[in-house]
C-alpha cells in the first residue's frame, strides 16, 4: 500500500489493538516496522500520538482526537474494498451480533443452521448479554433486542412488538384466589421488576382487547432485575408477576404458570434489528438482516410475542 496509507493504518490498528505487536500481526509486518510507520506519521503531523512505555501504549489527547476523525472513514474504505472484492460471490467474514439471552437462545440461535447453510463463509460471533450495547463503539454489526437508544447513525428494523401478561403458579392461585379483574391485583403478593439502567421499579398498564386500560397495582414482596428470575420466583409460588411473552410461553404451554387475566396484556417495546446506518452496508450484515426478517415471517414468530399459548391439552 502507499507509504502514507501504511503509516495511517499502522496508527489505527495500534490504537485498536493496544500495541505495536498485535497491530503488526494484523498487518503482517514486524513490530519495528509498525512503530517506525507511526513515528513517521507523528513526524508528518507534528504531534505525538502515543505515550510509550516499556509496558503500555496509550493515546495522547491529540491521538484520541485524530483516531476519532480517521477510524470510521478508514473502516468504510475497508468495507467498500471487501464488498468490491466479493462482487457477486458469497458474503463472508465474522459477524458480531449482540442479543438478549432468552430471546436470542430461543428464537435466533436455532436459525443459525439454515443461515450457515446459505452463507458458509460468514462466522456469527454471538454476544448473549442482558444489557444495552454500544453498537458502533463496541464494533457490533447487528444487535437484536428492544429499547436500544437510537444514536446518530443507527437504524432499527422492527420485527414485532413484545406483549407481557400477568402470570402466577396454579398453587399460588389455589391458596390466594384468582383475581376477577385488574382492580383485585392490589391484594396479591407481587414480584416487581427493577430496570437495569435506572434501578427504578417498572410500572405497567394493562390493555384489554375491547380498549379498556387499567394500572397494575400489586403488593410488592420481591424485586428482580431479570425476567427469567421473575419467572422462577412465580413458579416457586412467591406471587403474581408480569412476564414478557417470550419468557412466559414455555411455562404457559406446560401449565406451570397460568395467564391470570386472559384478554389483558401489557404492550411493551418493539423487538428490532439494530445496525449502523451506512450507505454501503457490508454484505454479511445485509444478508443476515434479510434472512432474519424472512424467517420471522415464514415461521410466524411474531405471534409468539403477542399471543399467549394455552396449556397443553386445552
Amino acid at each position: 500500500m502507499p507509504e502514507s496509507i501504511s503509516h495511517l493504518v499502522s496508527f489505527i490498528y495500534s490504537a485498536e489493538e493496544g500495541g505495536f505487536s498485535p497491530a503488526a500481526r494484523r498487518l503482517g509486518l514486524s513490530p519495528a516496522a509498525v512503530s517506525k510507520n507511526v513515528a513517521r506519521l507523528e513526524q508528518h503531523l507534528g504531534v505525538r500520538l502515543f505515550q510509550r512505555t516499556t509496558r503500555q501504549l496509550r493515546l495522547t489527547s491529540e491521538g484520541e482526537r485524530y483516531l476519532h476523525e480517521v477510524a470510521e472513514p478508514w473502516k468504510r474504505i475497508e468495507e467498500a474494498t471487501q464488498a468490491t472484492r466479493q462482487g457477486a460471490g458469497q458474503p463472508g467474514g465474522t459477524l458480531k451480533i449482540a442479543m438478549a439471552p432468552l430471546v436470542g437462545r430461543t428464537y435466533f440461535v436455532p436459525m443459525l443452521e439454515e443461515f450457515l447453510r446459505r452463507y458458509p463463509a460468514i462466522v456469527p460471533d454471538l454476544h448473549v448479554e442482558n444489557r444495552q450495547v454500544d453498537l458502533v463503539g463496541e464494533g457490533f454489526d447487528v444487535a437484536i433486542g428492544g429499547g436500544v437508544d437510537l444514536n446518530e447513525g443507527m437504524v432499527a428494523r422492527e420485527l414485532t412488538t413484545v406483549h407481557s401478561i400477568v402470570v402466577a403458579s396454579p398453587a399460588y392461585l389455589a391458596e390466594r384466589g384468582w383475581p376477577a379483574g385488574p382492580d383485585e391485583l392490589a391484594r396479591h403478593a407481587g414480584i416487581a421488576r427493577r430496570a437495569v439502567g435506572s434501578g427504578r421499579l417498572l410500572g405497567w398498564t394493562l390493555r384489554h382487547s375491547d380498549g379498556q386500560q387499567a394500572p397494575i397495582e400489586l403488593r410488592t414482596v420481591a424485586v428482580c432485575d431479570d425476567p427469567e428470575a421473575m419467572a422462577q420466583a412465580a413458579l416457586a409460588g412467591v406471587g403474581v408477576t408480569v412476564l414478557p411473552l417470550p419468557h412466559a410461553q414455555p411455562f404457559l404451554r406446560s401449565g406451570a404458570l397460568v395467564n391470570v387475566l386472559p384478554g389483558w396484556h401489557v404492550q411493551g417495546r418493539a423487538l428490532c434489528l439494530y445496525y449502523a446506518s451506512r450507505r454501503l452496508l457490508p454484505a454479511k450484515t445485509r444478508v443476515f438482516i434479510d434472512f432474519v426478517v424472512e424467517r420471522f415471517e415464514t415461521l410466524g414468530l411474531a405471534r409468539q410475542f403477542t399471543t399467549p399459548d394455552r396449556p397443553e391439552g386445552l
